[in-house]
């Protein structure tokens, strides 16, 4: 998307991260407390990609919800970060330039402001080159070669930042014409980049505008993940007119699933080109199947999608009816947005452990091999958003499982990050594998649910499988 421009459209790290964590730890109390741990923040390392999953640099999913900013063409907005943080996003994709197409060049100085303006808000920053928007079809549009020459000259304020930035190489990197050249070119990208030492995250858009049509991108997603010698490639689709039906979004949501390749909406609107976009999909599903989203944008559109704004000039306390659905709604940035864990959510080794309390109003957990509690995340009246914890009291677990009963009408509509099977009023939850582990002693936030009313927080059942 162009602002004033109508567009047509490594898997076992975490594990020893952690155990390292624990293992240092134990050395820091055995040493009498003669030096203490840092703060949990960011350990060594960045993103990196299990599955469909992004996994931050403590080694907990990150799921993205968040809005883009055009930074470079509103240079003094540059108070919006702090706003979109404000307004609940934990993530947000900043539009740069790179030289070719008229409107300026993103300098490495301003880009390592952006960079530490978005950790003080405890935004994680995607940041992305929109001169090749269009490229093959629009006039003047960069090729990914020279969005990566564009990479490289500012590579220097980007090293050590892999833990809080991730980079969109290309903002709809080709139009509609000649589209079978966008998987050489995507490949190369990406080559290039990890030969010029990125170690980040990589995020690549769809060609057909960013909208895949053509299914360029859906088809060669294996070969282009197999490209990246990190394995650490994130693709992105554009939602617009293309995606109008409810059907269009989950079908493409679940040919990713099935390849087991992460998938992010970079972009989505409510309505694009006349057309009223199945947004409310978008963010049901994405929230259901655990798939990051960014939407388009937090304001200074023009030349007849004005409609895309979501803030009316700027200002925060004028959310429009696209700003409503993208922060307020019931899938929205307010009711799902979680922060990454390495802005210092992450449990902290040293920390006392702290395990779920008796509810006077259920019993309290259930003994078991481990514990497990229900919290109730939002409740917006005509259905709520739950969240469970797992705790691991005798033994580190490798796998779980979950029982419980509503004790009246409630039942889960939908849920992420854990297979769910219900028959009547119980339930029963496991691991999805990759959210199987937690260390003995620690609780981690295992997945989440949307539900019916009444809101509801029965004994859970634990059991280590």
């Amino acid at each position: 998307m162009e602002i004033g421009i109508r567009d047509a459209a490594p898997a076992r790290r975490r594990r020893l991260r952690a155990w390292l964590t624990a293992a240092t730890a134990a050395l820091a109390l055995a040493a009498g407390g003669l030096w203490q741990l840092a703060p949990a923040s960011a350990q060594q390392g960045g993103f990196s990609i299990e599955g469909t999953q992004l996994i931050d640099a403590n080694g907990n999913p990150f799921v993205m919800r968040g809005t883009s900013h055009a930074d470079v063409w509103y240079q003094g907005e540059f108070a919006s970060y702090g706003e979109i943080s404000d307004l609940g996003a934990n993530t947000v994709r900043v539009v740069l330039g790179s030289g070719q197409r008229g409107w300026g060049t993103s300098s490495a100085d301003r880009v390592a402001d952006i960079v530490a303006e978005c950790k003080a808000q405890q935004l994680i920053c995607m940041l992305e080159v929109h001169d090749t928007t269009g490229y093959g079809e629009q006039s003047g549009a960069a090729s990914l070669d020279q969005a990566v020459d564009y990479w490289q000259s500012i590579q220097s304020v980007l090293e050590g930042e892999e833990a809080y930035v991730l980079i969109n190489i290309g903002n709809e990197p080709w139009g509609n014409q000649n589209t079978s050249g966008w998987l050489d070119a995507t490949k190369s990208a990406i080559q290039q980049m990890r030969a010029s030492g990125f170690e980040h995250t990589l995020v690549v858009d769809a060609p057909n505008w960013g909208q895949d049509w053509e299914k360029r991108m859906l088809n060669g997603a294996p070969e282009v993940a197999a490209a990246d010698s990190l394995g650490n490639t994130l693709f992105s689709v554009h939602m617009y007119e293309v995606y109008t039906s409810a059907q269009t979004v989950i079908d493409y949501f679940e040919a990713f699933e099935q390849m087991n390749l992460p998938l992010i909406v970079g972009e989505y609107g409510n309505i694009h080109g006349g057309q009223n976009v199945a947004w409310q999909t978008i963010q049901s599903e994405a929230q259901a199947r655990g798939i990051g989203w960014l939407a388009w944008s937090y304001s200074g559109n023009g030349s007849g999608v004005e409609h895309l704004d979501q803030v009316t000039g700027f200002n925060p306390s004028q959310l429009t009816t696209w700003g409503q659905g993208v922060f307020t709604s019931a899938n929205g940035i307010q009711n799902t947005a979680e922060r990454a864990t390495v802005f210092g959510d992450d449990p902290d080794p040293t920390d006392p452990v702290t395990t779920p309390t008796d509810d006077p109003t259920t019993g309290g957990p259930a003994e078991g091999d481990c514990t497990a509690a229900i919290t109730i995340a939002s409740d917006w009246g005509s259905g709520w958003q739950g969240k469970v914890t797992v705790t691991a009291t005798d033994a580190a677990l490798d796998g779980w499982k979950l029982t419980w009963t509503w004790a009246g009408s409630t039942r889960i509509t939908s849920s992420w990050n854990a297979t769910i099977t219900a028959s009547g009023a119980g339930v029963t939850a496991t691991d999805v594998g990759w959210n199987a582990a937690v260390p003995v002693g620690q609780s981690r936030e295992v997945f989440g649910f949307n539900a019916s009313t009444p809101a509801a927080t029965p004994v859970v059942t634990c059991e280590a499988i």
